[in-house]
């Protein structure tokens, strides 16, 4: 008969969920730079060297807490998919635009790690299979206002204007360039830039 193993230790128990929780606060605090392994376990009161039952590497650690930013920003985006309110892909659009950059600005350090897929194993944590359908959505909507065009190609030089304004934004960049406090204008200039100018204006 065999005796059965003893039982996982008290503070064992959630461990891995606990590191990236505390992972989370700490980037939305401090910046993805605050982000190492002794400081995380630290501040998660555990030996620096116990993330490693569950993360063998700082990569996958940092990976599991991208992932959460992944997941806050597809759940965005699918409450605009899915409330009904209009079918107008051109709307929608602007709509996405607007929490895309809404959730880079309120979530600056979760946001600069989310998108250094150079800091980050994608693939181990399957990030790709949350990451890659938004982009996908993206790429839905803009096919349907410009038939005509590589819609994954005008995506995507949309993405990276949203993902610039973001970043001039947070650095006040183009508050001082443009003299503008609310980012809708902006946004707006993309769109029209990328997509050609909204019917009716």
């Amino acid at each position: 008969m065999t005796t059965p193993g003893p039982e996982p230790a008290p503070q064992d128990a959630g461990l891995r969920s606990r590191l990236v929780d505390v992972g989370v606060d700490l980037v939305s605090r401090e910046g993805a730079g605050a982000l190492t392994l002794r400081e995380i376990a630290r501040r998660a009161g555990v030996s620096h060297g116990a993330p490693r039952r569950h993360f063998p590497t700082h990569l996958e650690l940092l990976s599991a807490i991208a992932h959460r930013g992944f997941t806050d920003l597809a759940a965005r985006v699918n409450a605009i998919r899915g409330d009904g309110s209009t079918d107008d892909p051109r709307g929608r659009l602007t709509r996405l635009g607007d929490a895309y950059l809404r959730f880079a600005l309120e979530n600056t350090g979760m946001y600069e790690l989310m998108f250094r897929h150079d800091l980050l194993e994608s693939g181990h944590l399957r990030l790709r299979d949350t990451s890659l359908p938004l982009f996908g959505v993206l790429v839905e909507l803009v096919g349907r206002v410009r038939p005509d065009a590589d819609a994954r190609a005008v995506a995507a030089a949309l993405w990276a204007n949203l993902h610039g304004i973001a970043q001039l934004w947070r650095w006040g960049s183009l508050q001082l360039a443009t003299g503008a406090m609310d980012f809708a204008p902006l946004l707006r200039t993309a769109l029209d830039a990328h997509l050609g100018p909204e019917a009716g204006r």
